[in-house]
């Protein structure tokens, strides 16, 4: 969980910086929305993508665990 908030704020800050400079924002209230709706995007892919990582070394590591059970039963 936190690697996914860190990561969410390294990429999310410069990410909304940079989608807001495409829209045009009146009031404080309209940047706030932008702001949470970009943001939500941001930390939707950045949980998803930490898990799938995640998930996919879990995966390799008890891969590698049976590999080695495998070969300790076979002595």
């Amino acid at each position: 969980m936190q690697v996914t908030f860190l990561a969410t704020i390294l990429v999310g800050a410069p990410v909304v910086a940079l989608a807001s400079l495409f829209v045009t924002l009146p009031d404080w209230g309209a940047r706030a929305e932008f702001a949470i709706r970009v943001g939500a995007l941001v930390w939707f892919l950045t949980g998803l993508s930490v898990y799938l990582y995640a998930r996919k070394y879990r995966d390799e590591d008890e891969t590698d665990s049976e590999e080695q059970d495998a070969a300790a039963d076979a002595e």
